[in-house]
């Protein structure tokens, strides 16, 4: 299929024309959002690896199909759904969206979106995190379809600029949008299978990448050697993991970033230039970052509201 064909087919699964708004529920469901709110709260407050999960989860959702939920539907007979797809088995905290969605459903049954609970519940995540907030534009609807055969269109984080660029442009994202969002990595934990392409075996004829530290390569090393494959094996993304800052960007001029994707940033002049801003100025990334967040929860592409989150009505 040729490059053009494939992002006219993509493109076709997103933007039905669903119009969004800032006050969407100011009268169908006005404690919607503080019910939301506490969901995450509660959540995070016995499992600090909350905010990450839903943070990603949220960005998984709205690469597929769009901000539709798809990714909250379980599997069924012959349907495998996205979350048991290979980019997605390793999401979790799908139960505190239940328990939002749970206690939206006995405040105002019927009103509100499983994908505006996970929009609401990743700005909340971040905010939680000790990062900015915002208001969240809302009237998404949930999605009737989900395959896992789909998320190979999830960028990989062994993607190339080249790789990253055209993920993003597809779904109507920009260079700029594509290095904010990915500061979405300074939360967060990763599995060795997710950078172990660069710390083992990565050409034939060095084992390690060597535009990586190489003090920093020797660590993850001992955490993750090619020998062990332990499923839960893995290191924080950076060492403020559970703190929403711009360390990740620091990292990365250091040589100290995890995934193939995140070097990659330094690959283009432009998202290089891009980097060192945000780098050097902690507010320049926040603003940045949450322009690019609701222009990406903005994806939209459903058709109900569901009353389960796992399945369809």
């Amino acid at each position: 299929m040729s490059a053009l064909l494939s992002s006219l087919l993509i493109l076709s699964l997103f933007s039905t024309g669903i119009s969004l708004s800032s006050n969407y529920y100011e009268k169908t469901c006005p404690n919607a959002e503080s019910l939301i709110r506490k969901a995450v709260r509660d959540a995070a407050t016995n499992d600090k690896k909350v905010p990450a999960a839903l943070l990603r989860m949220h960005f998984h959702d709205c690469f597929i199909r769009g901000c539709d939920a798809s990714v909250l539907l379980d599997s069924k007979g012959k349907n495998t759904a996205e979350k048991d797809g290979p980019p997605n088995v390793s999401l979790h905290a799908f139960y505190v969206i239940d328990n939002a969605k749970s206690a939206v459903e006995s405040a105002c049954p019927g009103i509100v979106s499983c994908a505006d609970i996970l929009a609401l519940a990743a700005r909340d995540a971040v905010v939680l995190s000790g990062g900015p907030s915002w208001v969240v534009p809302k009237g998404r609807k949930d999605g009737r379809t989900s395959l896992a055969s789909e998320t190979r269109q999830l960028p990989a984080p062994t993607f190339n600029i080249s790789q990253l660029q055209q993920s993003f442009a597809q779904r109507g994202l920009s260079l700029k949008d594509l290095v904010a969002l990915s500061g979405g990595h300074t939360l967060g934990f990763s599995h060795c299978s997710s950078f172990k392409n660069r710390i083992h075996n990565f050409n034939s004829t060095t084992d390690v990448d060597p535009s990586i530290n190489p003090s920093f390569a020797a660590s993850l090393k001992s955490t993750c050697p090619a020998t062990n494959n332990a499923k839960n094996a893995g290191v924080p993304m950076d060492p403020s993991s559970t703190s929403f800052d711009n360390t990740y960007y620091k990292l990365l001029f250091q040589q100290k970033t995890l995934f193939s994707s995140d070097k990659a940033l330094l690959d283009s002049p432009k998202t290089k230039n891009i980097a060192a801003k945000f780098a050097s100025s902690k507010g320049a990334f926040t603003k940045a970052f949450i322009k690019s967040m609701i222009k990406m929860s903005s994806i939209t592409g459903g058709q109900e509201v569901r009353k389960n989150c796992k399945v369809v009505n």
